[in-house]
């Protein structure tokens, strides 16, 4: 077997195709998702802790050249190392918000998958010589 014909055989299989979908679906609601925290989640809690931006959270780490000024952004560009917690936090806002969404698709799709009827399986017939022992058992006895 070719090796572009064993690849055919890989790519076309079901599963690597739903994954394929998946990961597309995933990366474009991950998307959505950082867009919800950046631009509506973010603004209100920064609001609520007066006006402050998360993103704008650091420590520096380093001597601070003269003249920079006191924003993340301009520390990075003038290489003075530092510690962006607040990134962090809108980082882990994000996950805990898109892990919170998966685990309610997840709950649904196992609460329809319970409420989907199964019929019962039918009842296995007795095999035709164990009818025939039975009957000669049966015959014995009287």
């Amino acid at each position: 077997m070719s090796v572009m014909q064993e690849f055919k055989e890989f790519a076309v299989k079901g599963n690597v195709i739903d994954l394929a979908v998946g990961v597309i679906i995933g990366g474009a609601f991950g998307k959505i998702v950082t867009s919800m925290v950046d631009d509506i989640i973010m603004p209100i809690v920064g609001s609520i802790f007066g006006n402050l931006d998360f993103t704008n959270l650091y420590v520096a780490l380093g001597k601070v050249p003269e003249g920079t000024a006191p924003t993340l952004a301009a520390l990075k560009t003038a290489g003075v190392p530092t510690l962006a917690y607040g990134n962090f936090i809108t980082v882990a806002l994000n996950f805990t918000i898109l892990a919170f969404i998966i685990f309610m698709m997840v709950k649904q799709i196992n609460r329809l998958k319970r409420e989907t009827p199964v019929a019962p399986p039918a009842p296995v017939a007795t095999p035709e010589d164990v009818v025939l022992l039975r009957e000669i058992r049966d015959s014995l006895k009287k």
